[in-house]
């Protein structure tokens, strides 16, 4: 544990990639199994530990010190885990052995809510600060230490010599602490023998389009739909449903389980049907009656007969024993389209290539898309193969302009990590009528990006000096500044007071010299509804 609380720490203060990469990689060389293939769990964000979260440190730190004085360490640091480890009263010394990583992970994978609150001070006694942190960000998860997977693959790649798209491959279809994949990478064994198990394959991904044109000779347009991206597996006849990031979201689709009547690997957008939700007949809903579906783990009958889900294909990986991967996406997409009369249409259609005079063109047909369940472009080169990642060149997304509305600043909240000192969460409102008749803001939205770092110190200035209340960490302030906020829709929600939810909002720019009462009103931005 103590090489681990080390990594991390170090980890904390590097800012550098290429250093980050660096200390991984080390670590993975010089650490014994298991210990290593459980901290790259912890990195990856693949460990779980349900009797611990954050709450039960918080409610362990309130029974120990000053509830006042834990609230205003932890206020001020931003962080639980560090003010936690600093704050702990244990003994001077770390009493007993200290542990190694694997049996940290054996004593709280043991633990259950009833025990946890006996058991884990035990566990934090024998450890000193850095320790302690270490362990509290293991058995909470979510680091944020500026490591992501993908950063935390790569490094385990640099560390053996071996392809980072090998490891993404082998990685979903093995558990920690990942012995066939040490054996292979680091002791030059076999592979991982993972050919009759749906284990997920890497997304190929793209780049933003930005001020780059292309030419529509040597690239495709493709619609990019308003839903999420799924890749779906059939081998040996089970199936499995997986989002972008790997998550396994079988059974909250269990209607597209079996449908396929073939072993194969497809790339889709997941999609739902139904007019109800503002979709053409029979075709894709607007994002918001899929994301009623989002997250669920039982899905009723009554929620699969109003709003069933189908995948809209992109691409294909595998077809029948057959990697396609390494194929042109023109002959790819020839294999597609003769799959299509062999899958059930209740269940699949393909995404309709967008044919174009020139590049001009194209762009005008983008932005006439707004009224249905289209996000923008993809432009995909004709002779790419289905690389994993996102390589330049190959694939562009090129999504529609966002929608604009000007709102008030009504709350800010501190951010986290390095933001823990600045209010750069805020929450802002649109007049419900007419401003000068005496009508009041409603909460429309939150955001905490699309400003600089300056412009940070500036809004926080002003959080300051104009706070009317505070609602535990929240400040109602002053009614000043106006923020044009771009997004990319807006939905009914019950959620809301305002009725209203923004999709993706983010500061567009700060709009310092408008008037309050001269900023958008409820009904403007229901008029932008789509379901």
């Amino acid at each position: 544990m103590i090489r681990f609380a080390a990594l991390l720490d170090t980890l904390v203060y590097t800012t550098s990639r290429n250093r980050k990469l660096a200390l991984i990689a080390e670590y993975l060389r010089e650490t014994p199994d298991p210990d290593r293939g459980f901290a790259m769990a912890a990195l990856t964000g693949e460990l779980d530990f349900p009797a611990v979260k954050s709450s039960t440190v918080r409610n362990l730190m309130k029974d120990r010190v000053d509830p006042v004085l834990w609230t205003l360490s932890r206020d001020f640091v931003g962080d639980t885990a560090e003010t936690a480890s600093l704050l702990w009263p244990g003994p001077q010394q770390p009493t007993g052995e200290e542990p190694s990583v694997a049996q940290v992970v054996d004593m709280l994978s043991a633990m259950n809510r009833n025990t946890a609150p006996q058991e884990l001070p035990k566990l934090l006694d024998r450890l000193d600060p850095n320790g302690r942190f270490a362990l509290i960000k293991l058995a909470t998860g979510g680091m944020r230490i500026g490591v992501s997977a993908r950063l935390a693959k790569t490094a385990f790649a640099q560390a053996f010599d071996v392809s980072v798209e090998d490891v993404e491959e082998y990685w979903h279809a093995l558990e920690a602490p990942y012995p066939e994949l040490f054996a292979w990478a680091a002791d030059g064994g076999d592979p991982p023998d993972v050919s009759n198990r749906p284990l997920f394959r890497p997304f190929m991904l793209a780049h933003p389009l930005e001020e780059t044109e292309v030419d529509l000779a040597e690239y495709a347009a493709e619609w990019k739909w308003d839903g999420i991206r799924v890749q779906l597996v059939r081998v040996a006849g089970e199936s499995r449903l997986y989002s972008r990031s790997g998550d396994d979201i079988s059974a909250t689709f269990p209607e597209l389980l079996d449908v396929l009547p073939m072993d194969a690997v497809l790339d889709g957008e997941l999609l739902v049907r139904g007019t109800a939700q503002g979709g053409e007949a029979g075709g894709a809903a607007s994002f918001n009656a899929l994301q009623q579906r989002l997250g669920r783990k039982t899905v009723s009958k009554k929620m699969l007969a109003e709003a069933p889900a189908f995948v809209r294909l992109y691409d294909a990986m595998i077809i029948e024993a057959e990697d396609v991967r390494e194929q042109p996406w023109s002959e790819r997409r020839k294999s597609l389209e003769a799959l299509m009369p062999r899958l059930p249409e209740s269940h699949f259609d393909i995404s309709a290539i967008v044919e174009a005079r020139d590049f001009t063109h194209l762009a005008e047909i983008r932005e006439g898309a707004r009224d249905d369940a289209i996000e923008g472009l993809m432009l995909k080169r004709r002779d790419s193969p289905y690389i994993a990642g996102r390589k330049v060149g190959y694939w562009y997304k090129w999504k529609r302009d966002p929608l604009l509305i000007d709102c008030v600043m009504m709350y800010a909240q501190r951010g986290s990590g390095r933001r823990s000192s600045f209010y750069s969460d805020y929450t802002f409102g649109c007049w419900d009528g007419d401003p000068d008749k005496g009508a009041e803001l409603l909460p429309v939205g939150k955001a905490y990006s699309g400003f600089t770092d300056a412009e940070l110190k500036k809004l926080d200035k002003l959080v300051r000096q104009t706070t009317l209340n505070r609602f535990g960490p929240v400040r109602e302030v002053e009614r000043t500044l106006v923020f044009e906020v771009a997004f990319d829709s807006v939905h009914t929600s019950k959620r809301h007071k305002s009725g209203l939810a923004m999709r993706f909002p983010r500061i567009h720019r700060i709009r310092w010299d408008k008037p309050v009462h001269e900023a958008d009103r409820i009904e403007g931005l229901r008029a932008l509804i789509r379901d």
